[in-house]
């Protein structure tokens, strides 16, 4: 078998503090930092130069520079094969649909836990069964699809985690039965709810059940969480 090949990152954030943070949690992620900023074009332009894997930005609750988005989504048609993550202050909705639709892979917020931020900086990479698909690109924003089934490409971790909801499990429950936090378990929620293009919990558990993904023995269940 081949090596690994190492994983790769560029880190931009204002603040030096958090520079420093972000990059000791990448290189205990296995991913090797190649260059750090703290202005968004200054890390823009490493990213070109040095045609990383991973981009981490961070964008602070006052930061006024909204033109990131635009900047975003134009490097990624340059660069396809590149992986956004978002670590923001920001929890608005607005701010995390709009990161999302310049073709950000993860949003993480700044309060999370730092395993929280480590399971967002491995999702982009969370790879599982890849389907033949057309060459051409999916609009920003809409719920990736496999082209042979039309359904939404849902991770492993993420098929389970819903079927598991459907089932009638809380996010507590799920968080012990996964061995992961509470803030793990919504980051998840929250990309299927997206993909699904669904508003909560029972839209969702309707979607498994419609899809095949739960037996009549299983559920889905009645359940209080949110």
């Amino acid at each position: 078998m081949g090596e690994v090949r190492t994983r790769s990152a560029v880190i931009v954030d204002r603040y030096p503090l958090w520079l420093e943070a972000l990059g000791r949690l990448l290189a205990e992620s296995g991913v090797e930092v190649l260059g750090s900023a703290r202005r968004t074009e200054d890390g823009l332009s490493l990213v070109e130069e040095h045609r990383p894997d991973l981009l981490v930005l961070g964008i602070g609750e006052n930061d006024e520079d909204d033109n990131w988005h635009d900047a975003v989504r134009e490097l990624h048609v340059r660069l396809p094969t590149l992986r956004t993550v978002v670590v923001s202050a920001k929890t608005d909705e607005e701010t995390i649909e709009s990161a999302f639709a310049a073709g950000v892979a993860a949003y993480c917020v700044k309060s999370a836990a730092p395993e929280d931020l480590a399971v967002a900086i491995r999702q982009p990479f969370d790879q599982t069964i890849h389907l033949a698909r057309s060459r051409s690109l999916p609009l920003a924003g809409a719920p990736a699809q496999s082209h042979a089934t039309g359904r939404p490409e849902l991770t492993r971790r993420e098929i389970e985690i819903l079927m598991l909801v459907a089932e009638g499990y809380s996010n507590s429950q799920l968080a012990r039965m996964l061995w992961v936090t509470e803030q793990t378990v919504k980051f998840h929620l929250s990309n299927i709810y997206r993909k699904l293009n669904v508003a909560n919990r029972t839209e969702a558990s309707r979607w498994a059940q419609l899809q095949g993904l739960l037996t009549p023995e299983t559920g889905p269940r009645e359940s209080t969480a949110a």
